[in-house]
């Protein structure tokens, strides 16, 4: 058998030394995860952040623009206009992607930063996940039910009995203001934590 050539040294009282490289320099160190740049967390947050800011901006337009204007129309023009707002963004597949995106993203940012080891980071990125599952919580509870009822009412030319009407409004946009305000708070959550991320990626690069 042919003896090692490059046998292991020994350090103070037999203690195994760092292995050395054939050619007599030491192995690079693998640097521990915390110490590694997170281009995934910082796509994560950026995504999270633009996301929720759409939501938010969707939610506040209907609250500010949308639902004061037909609350000046009559009855008929109301159902139609609804039903065809809806109808679009059914089909959305962009709004669809949007609207799921914001939550994985934010979720996953802060998996990722908690496995890092960086909890205050995780927290506000895992704050802002529950606050936007709040608010699509509130949607499929609440506004799509409403929605789906107004469908079901049919072409709004034949439709003789509009009583849902005052239901749907004073239900619908109620909801919609506490839909606008916790996504809001959501996206702060998720700035502030994305902030957090590029100050340690920022020391980060100065230590190294």
């Amino acid at each position: 058998m042919t003896p090692n050539p490059y046998p292991q040294q020994q350090g103070p009282a037999g203690a195994q030394a760092p292995y050395q490289q054939p050619w007599g320099r030491p192995a690079a160190p693998v640097p521990p995860r915390e110490d590694r740049p997170n281009k995934a967390a910082g796509w994560l947050h950026m995504i999270s952040v633009i996301t929720l800011g759409l939501m938010a901006g969707l939610f506040f337009a209907y609250d500010v623009s949308v639902m004061p204007g037909l609350a000046n129309t009559d009855d008929r023009t109301y159902v139609t206009s609804m039903q065809q707002f809806n109808a679009e963004i059914d089909g959305n597949g962009l709004f669809a992607l949007i609207f799921m995106g914001a939550i994985v993203a934010a979720g996953l940012a802060a998996f990722l930063e908690f496995r890092r080891g960086r909890k205050t980071i995780a927290l506000w990125a895992g704050l802002a996940a529950v606050l936007y599952l709040v608010v699509l919580m509130l949607t499929m509870g609440v506004e799509i039910p409403l929605n789906n009822q107004l469908a079901d009412l049919g072409n709004p030319a034949k439709i003789h009995d509009f009583s849902l009407v005052d239901k749907f409004k004073g239900t619908w946009e109620t909801v919609n203001i506490f839909r606008t305000l916790l996504n809001t708070a959501a996206l702060g959550c998720a700035a502030y934590a994305a902030k957090l991320h590029g100050r340690a990626e920022a020391l980060l690069s100065v230590g190294r």
